[in-house]
């Protein structure tokens, strides 16, 4: 039989029932062996993409296509924060951990939304010009009891899992250069792995792992090659030395690994894609041509000494900031009638790619968007087809993608059920124009075009879309059109659904297999961020992180001011609606005994019809009681003096008496520490 607490959110009839304290999970035991095997632990969500494959897909299915219609929102834990919001937090033993703007750090109860601790790195605000996107984060890494975060000025940190202290702090780059870190650390065998942006403003990229106990750098893998005067730090960037000319070194070069990772602890091989040009027109970088290694690649590395054991690079000579950053996911298909190990990834320029994971060599590209700078993918080669007159080096290039990519960061999911990867993609049409008047200025925009380009972009030239993607097939299975592009990350359970927040504030469930929508909800920002789901007490919850902002709602103009909604932050947690109770059940919740009781049963019949059931109040300019800082004097002068009469607020003296007050005002005591998550 369902308890009486069960029912007491459930019918806003709250009597003052009494929550314990939330605490911090005991995540001491999280170690490698964890990790590895987190595809089995069907509960918790421990890694950035819930398993080192990074499919995003959950075989949870209390939830399912059945019954998700009566999903609804349980609790929601405003962060206190504007700015976009593109976390994907981290469950361990019912406690969430995950960030906001500015990188500050959470941790709450994932039953109730209980705030447990925050911790501010305290980013100081003058560095947010060094961001090319919005002062961002994507989350934390949690191992052996501390949880590992990385702030937006370069900084790393190891926070103790249980109070949120800070542990140890480094430094992860030059700080007097235009880096930043914007993505979320993986831990790999013992070390956290990070790497960093900022190839707009003219930076050279790298990988780095640290030792998770004391924080000590282990190996870096710089993407680019330097100054070749000062020697090479590898065998591989000598030879990537040979498909640069001129002295790119000078404009930084590029090459930042901002985001998307992966690790095959079989193979041990860990994925990492790397980013645009630094400046983003190879006319500029490197006049005379060549492929500039390791650009818009996908390296594969030895995570012991961070050793380049193979790569493919998907724009060769990128000149359009078609970054290789975006999700990279993992999975055994069947292709040609046998299993292959694959990686598979939708990069910014509009294909999507099948790799073979343990050589690095090419399975199958194609266009998962509208593709005009290529034609196709040489098979043979792995060399896209440039189209006739997308360079703009001399001039003017119409171009699809754009810089924000077919897909960009948002992070698509993989079922192993359907076949299907779910990607959020963009449709904008591209205007590229060389900047005739380009002077390299280290720490501002230095692109090598005109940045006018995105005065052009308009409202019928920018659409978003959720697609469904079969990589065997190599077509695309379904499609959800959306009015903008900047749509949230996807997530896909075992339950045959795919959910995915959107731009115009909403949160959505669709059938895996078909594309069905089978349930909405509204969020209040739009949401850039993925989705989790995750199991407490046999319940499953699902979460997402709200907040507008990021590049797109940045630089959007027009097309992004007509989605986002209201600018604040909120985590949101969703459960099945429970079955409606039985009239024992509620006759026992209306005659519990008790003082608190006694006086929810007062507010309820002389102050609710104003105040709002459960003292909630409804949004309009009537105070929300569980805020009032009245003293009980104060507050028995208002309601039996009628001192605010003149305000509109009634004189209840001939009704209420002085013990009824002060059962009234215990009631209330017990609804404040709800004033923030009802």
């Amino acid at each position: 039989m369902r308890t009486i607490g069960h029912w007491v959110v459930k019918f806003g009839i709250c009597l003052g029932v009494a929550a314990g304290a939330a605490q911090a999970a005991d995540v001491s035991s999280i170690d490698d062996a964890d990790l590895v095997a987190a595809d089995d632990d069907l509960g918790n969500w421990l890694t950035h993409g819930r398993t080192y494959a990074e499919q995003r897909f959950s075989p949870l299915a209390y939830v399912h296509d059945g019954n998700v219609g009566d999903l609804e929102l349980l609790w929601t834990f405003p962060t206190g924060l504007t700015r976009g919001h593109e976390a994907t937090p981290i469950v361990v033993n019912s406690v969430l951990y995950f960030t906001g703007s500015w990188s500050v750090v959470f941790a709450v109860d994932a039953r109730t939304g209980k705030e447990i601790w925050r911790y501010d790195p305290e980013v100081p605000k003058q560095t947010g010009k060094k961001g090319c996107c919005d002062v961002v984060n994507r989350g934390v890494a949690v191992y052996k009891g501390r949880v590992y975060t990385a702030a937006f000025d370069g900084r790393l940190l190891a926070l103790d899992a249980q109070t949120g202290k800070l542990l140890w702090e480094v430094v992860t780059v030059d700080q007097s250069q235009p880096y930043t870190i914007t993505g979320a650390p993986r831990i790999v065998q013992g070390k956290i792995i990070i790497g960093n942006g900022g190839a707009e403003l003219g930076v050279r990229g790298y990988v780095s792992a640290y030792d998770a106990t004391d924080g000590k750098l282990v190996w870096r893998t710089y993407t680019v090659p330097g100054n070749p005067a000062d020697g090479f730090e590898s065998p591989a960037l000598e030879r990537a030395a040979a498909t640069w000319t001129g002295e790119w070194w000078k404009y930084g070069g590029g090459g930042t690994v901002w985001d998307s990772m992966a690790f095959d602890p079989d193979l041990d091989l860990l994925y990492v894609g790397t980013g645009n040009g630094s400046p983003w027109s190879r006319h500029i970088r490197s006049p005379q041509g060549g492929d500039n290694l390791y650009l818009s690649s996908i390296l594969a590395l030895r995570p012991e000494t961070g050793e380049i054991v193979w790569h493919y690079q998907t724009t060769p000579g990128d000149t359009w900031d078609f970054t290789a950053t975006q999700h990279i996911v993992l999975a055994t298909i069947e292709i040609d009638g046998r299993p292959r190990k694959v990686l598979m990834q939708a990069p910014k320029n509009g294909f999507f790619y099948v790799i073979d994971r343990e050589t690095g060599k090419l399975i199958s590209a194609d266009p998962y968007v509208t593709v005009t700078w290529a034609k196709g993918v040489d098979p043979a080669s792995g060399r896209p087809i440039e189209t006739p007159n997308s360079d703009y080096g001399d001039g003017l290039a119409l171009v699809r993608p754009t810089p924000f990519g077919g897909h960009n960061w948002h992070p698509m999911s993989f079922s192993p059920k359907t076949g299907l990867v779910y990607i959020p993609v963009h449709d904008i049409q591209g205007v590229y124009r060389k900047d005739e008047r380009f002077e390299f200025r280290p720490g501002e925009w230095n692109t090598g075009t005109d940045m006018n380009a995105f005065s052009l972009l308009t409202r019928p030239f920018a659409k978003g879309r959720l697609v469904a993607w079969d990589p065997v097939a190599r077509k695309e299975a379904w499609r959800i059109p959306y009015a903008t592009p900047w749509n949230g990350g996807t997530l896909a359970t075992a339950g045959n659904l795919v959910f995915q927040g959107t731009a115009d504030a909403r949160f959505v469930a669709y059938a895996a297999d078909t594309g069905r929508p089978l349930w909405e909800d509204h969020t209040g920002s739009g949401v850039i961020a993925a989705p989790i789901t995750y199991l407490v007490d046999g319940k499953q919850y699902v979460t997402v992180l709200a907040g507008w902002g990021g590049a797109f709602a940045l630089a959007g103009g027009d097309v992004a001011k007509s989605a986002g909604g209201d600018p604040d932050g909120r985590l949101l947690t969703f459960a099945l609606r429970p079955p409606p109770p039985t009239t024992d059940e509620i006759k026992a919740l209306l005659d519990q005994p008790g003082e608190i009781a006694d006086g929810g049963r007062l507010f309820h019949h002389h102050c609710a019809a104003c105040h709002g059931a459960n003292a909630v109040a409804g949004g309009t300019s009537i105070p929300d009681l569980r805020k009032s800082v009245l003293p009980y004097e104060g507050f028995d002068d208002v309601v039996r003096n009628g001192v605010r009469e003149k305000l509109g607020m009634p004189n209840f003296g001939r009704l209420l008496k002085m013990s009824d007050t002060k059962l009234l005002w215990g009631y209330l005591d017990s609804r404040r520490a709800s004033a923030g998550n009802p």
